[in-house]
């Protein structure tokens, strides 16, 4: 009887942790809060929520100390409780890709619709970028890339792109990417490079899932 108590307390709390992540939209404001720390109007834009919505999210999130809070005046920012969270969602999400068909049906289908797309694995991508075949190219917003990028990066966000073309060696590889595998920044910016004339691909890793190999991220500015 004692066991079974101990492990129906600890089982309760663990399924705590279920509950919190058992939503489409705390797993996408955690994906965010994996780039870099956010105010709550801020992330509320960026998810196209209302900031009442997000921090209703945000405290779910908060009391199972997935998240943590630090305010300013009258700003609240959020940031994952550790890089233990990151990893914990990356797993949870690359669980769900394997063992839910549906999920490669979706981005199957959804990358077809867009054209031929070739990734680059990471063992390659570290391979040529020592080599100095490839150019590295971070998609996200600056302050994204301020807070951590993959080494070797640079920073030339998806908005700026078309701007800063002139910057990009036509005779070497562009590789892009941005926050993960669900991330379509990463895709839009190889179409505007293909079709400016660059050889572009996509890295479907981002800081997150980077950090999940057991991999050092840099900050710092551009």
């Amino acid at each position: 009887m004692v066991e079974v108590s101990l492990k129906g307390a600890v089982y309760a709390e663990v399924a705590r942790i279920g509950k919190a992540m058992g939503n489409g939209t705390r797993l996408e404001l955690l994906e965010l809060l994996g780039q870099r720390p956010w105010t709550v109007e801020a992330l509320a834009r960026e998810a196209g929520e209302s900031v009442a919505n997000v921090s209703h999210h945000l405290q779910v999130l908060r009391r199972c100390r997935l998240v943590e809070a630090e305010r300013d005046g009258q700003f609240v920012t959020y940031r994952l409780a550790g890089p233990d969270v990151g990893t914990f969602f990356g797993a949870l999400r690359d669980l769900a890709a394997s063992r839910l068909g549906e999920i490669e049906r979706i981005g199957r289908d959804f990358l077809e619709r867009r054209g031929p797309f070739e990734a680059v694995d990471p063992d390659t991508l570290a391979r040529r970028l020592r080599s100095g075949e490839i150019v590295l190219v971070d998609v996200r917003p600056e302050d994204e890339y301020r807070a951590a990028h993959l080494p070797g990066a640079v920073s030339v966000p998806l908005r700026e792109l078309e701007e800063r073309l002139a910057e990009l060696p036509a005779d070497r590889e562009i590789v892009a990417y941005c926050r993960g595998p669900y991330c379509l920044m990463s895709l839009d910016a190889v179409e505007v490079l293909r079709a400016r004339g660059f050889r572009a691909r996509r890295l479907e890793d981002g800081v997150l899932e980077w950090r999940g190999r057991g991999l050092a991220v840099a900050t710092g500015e551009p």
